[in-house]
């Protein structure tokens, strides 16, 4: 797929003006204080893995309304000190898999956990175990179109939500620096990150990759793949309901929670995405802290070349120095513990 968005100097200063509700705050504020008046973790067990140098754990904690939701968390054997911790959010339709999928930020020295995506995990990947009982207000058959009509019932209020409370859950579990804790994503796991980052003020880092729900009404007339596409579907079907769909989205704009965000960032992007357009991920870095009143750390990466894979393992290495300078890991230890 040839470069189809914007050209690269045009990306690198796209200020897009955006269209926020004049709620948006509030609404914000409102959900998320609702979501933590009950204590946030559930239950903590211990998981067999496999591996000896890494030690798992199921994690059930509370996210929106009080739902539970699981989490695998993972830190080095036989380190007893408290770490910086690493909340990592999975990509669209897949759930948390298996506690010896993703070891990377275990293997740097962090503390890590891994949320599952309430209502997926169905698409690919080895599966997920949250399901989602709010899942009934009118929309598609797929979680982007979940409740769209009403920002009060849509998927990614509550999936926003739980990512949020994943911070919160992070924080309570033992061996956990709390004032050191990044947000990081791919995907829609970015989109999720960079949500984090716009509502949890204290959060230390985010790393974001081709970031969903970026740009999203130039998203929406950019590309069908999935999953704008599944939006688009449903408004092709539903002919009268554009607006109330925008409506809902404008609530969960990527720009807007960036705009709001103070956190360090590190950005990642591939030039010919057609799954999450350029100029969406471009947007939110441009305009990333402008309401905080600071000047954040702040950095992008873009591969004029790659799609929705962006840099991959190059890219990963690159958020592993950055981190590293950001948020001093701990050691990890090379015996089993």
């Amino acid at each position: 797929m040839p470069a189809f968005d914007l050209p690269t100097r045009e990306l690198e200063r796209y200020r897009p003006d955006v269209q926020e509700p004049p709620d948006f705050d509030g609404f914000w504020r409102d959900t998320v204080k609702e979501a933590a008046q009950t204590d946030v973790l559930v239950s903590v067990r211990p998981a067999e893995s496999g591996l000896r140098l890494t030690q798992t754990w199921d994690v059930t904690l509370r996210g929106f309304a009080g739902d539970p939701v699981r989490a695998w968390y993972s830190r080095p054997a036989g380190v007893g000190e408290p770490l910086p911790a690493v909340v990592e959010y999975a990509g669209y339709g897949r759930g948390r898999g298996l506690p010896h999928e993703r070891l990377t930020w275990v293997n740097a020295g962090y503390a890590h956990l891994l949320m599952d995506n309430r209502g997926q995990g169905d698409q690919y990947g080895n599966g997920g175990a949250t399901p989602d009982p709010h899942a009934s207000a009118p929309g598609g058959p797929g979680p982007a179109a979940r409740g769209l009509l009403d920002p009060r019932d849509y998927h990614y209020r509550r999936l926003i939500t739980d990512a949020v409370r994943a911070v919160a859950a992070v924080r309570a579990l033992p061996g956990v620096d709390a004032s050191r804790v990044a947000a990081v994503g791919n995907s829609q796991g970015g989109g999720l990150a960079l949500a984090v980052a716009g509502l949890v003020p204290d959060l230390a880092a985010v790393l974001v990759t081709a970031p969903f729900l970026c740009g999203i009404r130039r998203a929406l007339d950019l590309t069908d793949a999935s999953p704008y596409g599944e939006i688009s579907t449903y408004l092709s079907v539903h002919r009268g309901a554009q607006e109330a769909a925008y409506r809902t989205l404008a609530y969960m704009e990527g720009v807007s929670f960036a705009r709001r965000a103070a956190a360090p960032a590190h950005f990642g992007v591939g030039l010919r995405d057609t799954v999450c357009p350029p100029s969406g991920a471009y947007a939110a870095f441009n305009r990333y802290g402008e309401l905080t009143g600071v000047d954040p750390r702040k950095e992008i990466h873009a591969y004029p070349y790659n799609g929705h894979e962006g840099g991959d393992a190059v890219q990963v290495r690159r958020q592993l120095d950055w981190l590293g300078e950001v948020l001093e890991p701990g050691p990890v230890n090379p015996q089993p513990g």
